[in-house]
């Protein structure tokens, strides 16, 4: 890592970040990341690189344990120059589409993914905030054209906001609220999962295949909260153990891939509704719940640019009549995504991530699934009961995908730059849905998404008391708490897909009339 120097200031972070070091702010402390470790880092490189060149301490705090912080230090390189204590930030390459690959002479340089340019205008794409670029300009003609961002956001009261943020977690640490309820907590969740594995498995061999695939499919929705815990290491709290729960419950029992399930998780957790980076908002062509979609934008999870055009104009101005039957099927769309991952990653060299060990159980976990799960097909009797029983088990699990949406598409997607603190964000861009305590259940506790945001580790059966102390927290730092019925909440959700269905319909309407206009001209 070279020598640790003193104190780096902002300008000399930038040129490290230009020549290609993945830096990230943590404490007022300067971590240069390996690169080694950017590619075996459990929670994946992307959650690292939205980072970089940004202060980070909150998130890191939020999705570590302590074991892990204090394995941190290691990574340190000095202490980085505040403004008044506090960091000002840098766009993170990413952010615009700048990643590093190795050209074909085998040495690491950087490259646009999302606009194709030559690699010596890097510079232009890695934006200073509010600090004048003149300040750079010694540093060489490829630092020269960094342009400061217009902001509406205050760095005073961000700082404000995260300082608050850090008392809020201490006092959720010394509640105990990270001490997970085995028996009061996980103790009818099990309960749960066996008397529906029960009632399907007697439904099954009474003929009654209805009744079976609806009792699966639910079995299938109770197990994905637990999956979705083991996940964020909120159960056991040791990263092996949760993930070899997590591969038992969601690939053998489930045909899913927890492994990217959280590779996905963790980016929509640290970006949440940012259009190009959020991968739990990229939708097209079927869905848009902003009108920044329109403008094809490029997706730095998926790679891809979302292309929206009369297809996509089309299907979208029809999303909301659409919208329950298409998070019907969702659960095949998980399959594709995850079945996706597990095949690039058989051809990444980059192995370590997750353990290579969780890939190869995954694959094994996934094919077991659809041994047991293609049996029960065939024991149905005829092609119409075998698809009969794979709809019906697949629709069922639809309330899953109806409550994750209710969480984050009625809310902002508005993109306020690096300067926006963690605590801002999440409760900008995140709803709760408001639910009796006896039916928390069937949103398997992540109606409560605030506190979940904020605190992503926190075991789920303890955040009805944390999201106490969390409005509390929003209400002394006058920030807003987000939250709705189901009912209410489904009606909020359409509302913003109809808003933006009908500006789809609005599109397609002028784009038909060009191509008319085109073809008439082209006649005479």
């Amino acid at each position: 890592m070279g020598a640790t120097k003193k104190e780096w200031t902002r300008e000399e972070v930038a040129v490290r970040i230009l020549a290609g070091d993945t830096l990230v702010v943590y404490n007022n402390q300067l971590l240069r990341i390996p690169q080694a470790w950017l590619n075996a880092h459990p929670g994946g490189s992307l959650a690292i690189l939205h980072f970089v060149g940004r202060d980070a301490s909150d998130e890191i705090a939020a999705y570590h344990c302590d074991l892990t912080l204090a394995k941190m230090k290691s990574y340190v390189i000095g202490t980085v120059e505040t403004s008044g204590g506090v960091w000002e930030p840098l766009v993170p390459p990413i952010m615009t589409g700048w990643v590093r690959k190795l050209s074909s002479d085998g040495k690491p340089t950087w490259h646009n993914e999302a606009t194709p340019l030559p690699s010596s205008n890097i510079s232009s794409e890695i934006l200073l905030v509010e600090r004048d670029s003149c300040l750079l300009q010694n540093h060489g003609p490829t630092l020269s054209n960094l342009i400061p961002p217009p902001s509406t956001l205050s760095l005073k009261d961000q700082a404000r906001h995260s300082a608050a943020y850090k008392v809020l977690h201490s006092r959720i640490i010394d509640a105990g609220l990270y001490k997970t309820r085995y028996i009061t907590g996980y103790g009818p969740e099990v309960a749960r999962y066996l008397l529906l594995a029960a009632l399907s498995a007697v439904a099954y061999f009474h003929g009654w295949l209805v009744m079976s695939a609806v009792c699966l499919g639910l079995l299938w929705h109770q197990l994905v909260f637990t999956v979705h815990d083991l996940g964020h290491m909120g159960v056991t709290h040791d990263w092996t153990k949760d993930r070899l729960i997590a591969i038992i419950l969601a690939d053998f029992i489930g045909g899913l891939s927890v492994g990217w399930w959280v590779d996905n998780h963790n980016v929509h957790h640290l970006v949440t509704n940012h259009p190009s980076h959020d991968p739990d908002i990229a939708h097209l062509p079927f869905m848009a719940i902003s009108t920044a979609f329109f403008n094809s934008l490029w997706s730095s999870y998926y790679k891809r640019t979302m292309v929206f055009n009369q297809f996509s104009a089309f299907l979208v101005s029809l999303q909301h009549k659409l919208f329950y039957i298409l998070l019907g099927f969702g659960r095949f769309n998980l399959y594709a995504n995850a079945y996706g991952f597990l095949w690039r990653k058989a051809f990444d060299h980059r192995r370590a991530r997750g353990g290579w060990w969780s890939w190869r159980l995954e694959v094994i976990g996934v094919l077991f699934f659809w041994c047991w799960f293609g049996a029960v097909l065939k024991g149905c009797g005829s092609w119409s009961k075998a698809i009969t029983y794979l709809i019906v088990s697949h629709v069922a699990t639809s309330p899953l995908h109806v409550q994750i949406v209710l969480s984050h598409f009625s809310m902002s997607t508005e993109d306020l730059g690096p300067m926006e603190s963690f605590p801002h964000r999440q409760l900008r861009t995140t709803t709760d849905v408001i639910c009796p305590p006896l039916l928390s259940f069937v949103h398997g506790g992540l109606h409560l998404q605030v506190t979940h945001h904020l605190f992503p580790r926190l075991p789920r059966h303890n955040l009805r008391e944390a999201s106490v102390l969390v409005k509390e927290f929003a209400k002394e730092q006058g920030l807003a708490y987000a939250e709705f019925g189901f009912i209410s909440g489904n009606g909020e959700v359409l509302s913003v897909l109809k808003g933006v269905a009908d500006q789809a319909r609005i599109v397609g309407m002028v784009a038909d009339s060009e191509i008319r206009e085109a073809m008439n001209k082209k006649a005479q």
